[in-house]
C-alpha cells in the first residue's frame, strides 16, 4: 500500500482524505494552511482538513509558505512519501516538492480538464450555464493545472443546482476517482494524456460581480449568477436604496407567466415593455415575481438588508414591497 502525503485545505479536500482513510492507505502526513483569522473577533479558525486531520490522529503540518522552505522540506524528506496527493491546497506546489515522491505528485481538479484551469472551476460552470462538467485527477507541474490528465468523470449539472451543491457533489466524486487513480498508478496501469495549449481558466470570483444587471442581462443568465454565487456571496440587487440578496430564483418565460396568470393577459402587448428589474407580482405563498429582459424571475429565497436568509413569503411577512417596485 502506498504512503501518502495528502495536501488540502476546504471541505471539499476532507472528502479525499477521508475516502484514502477509509481504503487503508497510509497518510503519512497531511498538509494545510495556516489558520486564519475570521470574524469580529478575528478568532483563528482552522482549516476543514486540519479539523479532519486532528480528529483522525493524523501527522499535520501548517507551513506558511512552501517555497524556499528548507525546513519543511527536509520534513517531508523523512516522511518519505510514495506519492503526494492534492485536493485544493491553494497554492502552487514547487519544483522541489514534485520531484520528491517515486511516484510524483496527483491533483483532483473539479472540472474536465482543460477547461477552466483556476480557482473556481465549479462556480463558472454554473455561472456559464454548462449542462455538464466533472472532477479530473492529473500530475502536477509548474503550472497551474497543467499537467498531464489520468482520469476523468463527467456529470450533469442540474439546472436548478447551486454552486455548494454541486460542489457537495463533485468532493464525493473526487474522493472516488482519487482512489481509482492510485489503484492504476500502484497496477502501473494508466495513460497519460497530455493537455495541449487549448485551455479556459477560472478565476477568482470578485464582489463586484455579485451585482444584478437587470438591463444587460437575460433571465437564464439572472438565473445562472444566483446559482453560481450560492452560497460564496449571493447575487444582489438594490430596492429601495437597500442592498437585497437573492439566494434561490426561477426563469420562467414571458409567455408561462402569462399562461399561469391570466389577469395579465390584457396587458399582453404592454408587457414586453415592462422596465427589467420591475416587481410585477406578489405571491404570499411562492415568493416576488420580477421581470427581467427576457422573461420573469421568481425569487424565492432571499435576504434582507441586516436580515438573515429566509424564503421569500417568509420576507413579505415582516416587509412590505409594492407592485411596481423596482430592483435597480
Amino acid at each position: 500500500m502506498l504512503n501518502i502525503l495528502f495536501m488540502g485545505t476546504p471541505d471539499f479536500a476532507v472528502e479525499s482524505l477521508d475516502k484514502l482513510i477509509k481504503n487503508k492507505y497510509n497518510i503519512v502526513g497531511v498538509v494545510t494552511v495556516p489558520d486564519k483569522p475570521k470574524g469580529r473577533g478575528m478568532k483563528l479558525i482552522p482549516t476543514e482538513v486540519k479539523k479532519y486531520a486532528l480528529d483522525n490522529n493524523l501527522p499535520l503540518y501548517q507551513p506558511e509558505k512552501l517555497r524556499d522552505n528548507n525546513e519543511f522540506e527536509n520534513e517531508i524528506k523523512k516522511l518519505n512519501p510514495d506519492i503526494i496527493c492534492v485536493v485544493s491546497y491553494g497554492k502552487l506546489i514547487p519544483k522541489t516538492l514534485l520531484e520528491l515522491p517515486k511516484y510524483g505528485v496527483v491533483n483532483v481538479h473539479p472540472s474536465l480538464l482543460p477547461k477552466y484551469r483556476g480557482a473556481a472551476p465549479i462556480q463558472w460552470a454554473i455561472l456559464n450555464g454548462d449542462k455538464t462538467t466533472g472532477v479530473t485527477t492529473m500530475y502536477l507541474n509548474e503550472e497551474m493545472d497543467a499537467g498531464d490528465i489520468i482520469l476523468q468523470k463527467e456529470v450533469e449539472i442540474d439546472p436548478n443546482e447551486n454552486s455548494g451543491e454541486l460542489w457537495n457533489r463533485l468532493s464525493k466524486i473526487g474522493g472516488e476517482l482519487l482512489v481509482e487513480t492510485l489503484k492504476n498508478i500502484e497496477n502501473n496501469n494508466l495513460k497519460r494524456i497530455p493537455q495541449g495549449d487549448k485551455f479556459t481558466l477560472a478565476p477568482m470570483l470578485e464582489k463586484q460581480m455579485a451585482k444584478i444587471d437587470w438591463e444587460n442581462k437575460t433571465g437564464e443568465e439572472i438565473k445562472n449568477l444566483v446559482r453560481g454565487l450560492n452560497p460564496i456571496m449571493g447575487a444582489y440587487s438594490t430596492l429601495n436604496n437597500k442592498k437585497i440578496k437573492f439566494w434561490k430564483v426561477l426563469n420562467i418565460s414571458n409567455e408561462k407567466f402569462l399562461e399561469e396568470h391570466k389577469d395579465f393577459k390584457e396587458y399582453k402587448d404592454r408587457f414586453k415593455n415592462i422596465d427589467a428589474g420591475t416587481i410585477i407580482y406578489v405571491d404570499g405563498k411562492l415568493g416576488m415575481y420580477i421581470k427581467s429582459k427576457d422573461s420573469v424571475i421568481l425569487l424565492l429565497e432571499m435576504q434582507g438588508e441586516n436580515s438573515k436568509r429566509m424564503s421569500t413569503p417568509d420576507f413579505l411577512r415582516g416587509n412590505k414591497i409594492e407592485v411596481i417596485d423596482k430592483f435597480k
